[in-house]
């Protein structure tokens, strides 16, 4: 099995590592990563100057670009073979709810399903990523889970969360639904020392809600979360509905 590896963390993150260590007992693993942290890239695509990968001394290939540059330019250029599946992770910092319209991570995983190669993404909810030492046979059951079934949902990419706790106390896996994320005071409005207002972004507290089933509360209550994401973003249950709007020219 080959098996493409990339992130938003860029290709020194230890999630990257610690995913690389866990699928090699799956297949024949390669990295092409960001040369540099990508986090909250989304799906942007670079498309203003012209690309550069370079190639480590461990093999891993690395690109001046997003996760999503790096998938394209996995698949189409750099990779001799086509890749079974796409891993992208594990990234440092919780992908959740309303985050994976942001995540860079969750991105590449989503342009691999575009492509039609099967994705996971990987997100470890702690705040210190050096935790994730360890985590190596937890995303191995996983992804051996995962990918022992004879068909790979089409049009879907799994969007797995780890709790923060040590990997021995992890109480299972739930199947679970996007949750709904709010942060509060999250710009900051401030001067630079030469007196210049400036805004930045990020921050502020954060509260969730949803249903029993959804991805913060298994994290909650210490599971590893696995959503199932679709690429078809259409509200169904409105379509008819919508129609009878009568929205004629």
């Amino acid at each position: 099995m080959n098996i493409l590896c990339t992130n938003d963390d860029g290709y020194l993150a230890t999630g990257i590592r610690v995913l690389a260590q866990a699928a090699d007992v799956l297949g024949s693993v390669t990295i092409v990563a960001p040369d540099r942290e990508q986090s909250a890239s989304s799906h942007s695509l670079t498309l203003h100057h012209p690309l550069r990968a370079r190639r480590t001394t461990d093999g891993a290939f690395v690109v001046d670009g997003t996760p999503t540059d790096c998938v394209i330019l996995a698949i189409a250029e750099l990779l001799t073979e086509r890749p079974d599946i796409c891993v992208s992770g594990v990234n440092h910092g919780p992908n959740m709810g309303e985050d994976v319209l942001y995540s860079g991570t969750v991105a590449a995983a989503m342009e691999a399903t575009v492509i039609g190669i099967p994705a996971v993404a990987f997100s470890y909810v702690g705040r210190h990523p050096e935790e994730l030492e360890g985590w190596e046979s937890v995303l191995q059951a996983i992804l051996e889970g995962l990918l022992k079934r004879d068909r790979f949902p089409e049009h879907t990419l799994f969007n797995v969360n780890l709790p923060a706790i040590a990997p021995g106390d992890v109480r299972g896996i739930k199947v679970t639904s996007l949750g709904r994320r709010r942060y509060a005071d999250t710009i900051t409005r401030a001067d630079d020392p030469s007196g210049n207002e400036y805004f930045w972004i990020g921050g502020g507290a954060v509260t969730w809600k949803g249903p029993g089933d959804s991805d913060f509360q298994a994290i909650e209550d210490g599971y590893v979360s696995v959503t199932p994401l679709h690429l078809d973003l259409t509200n169904y249950k409105l379509l008819e509905e919508i129609r009878a709007w009568d929205l004629a020219l």
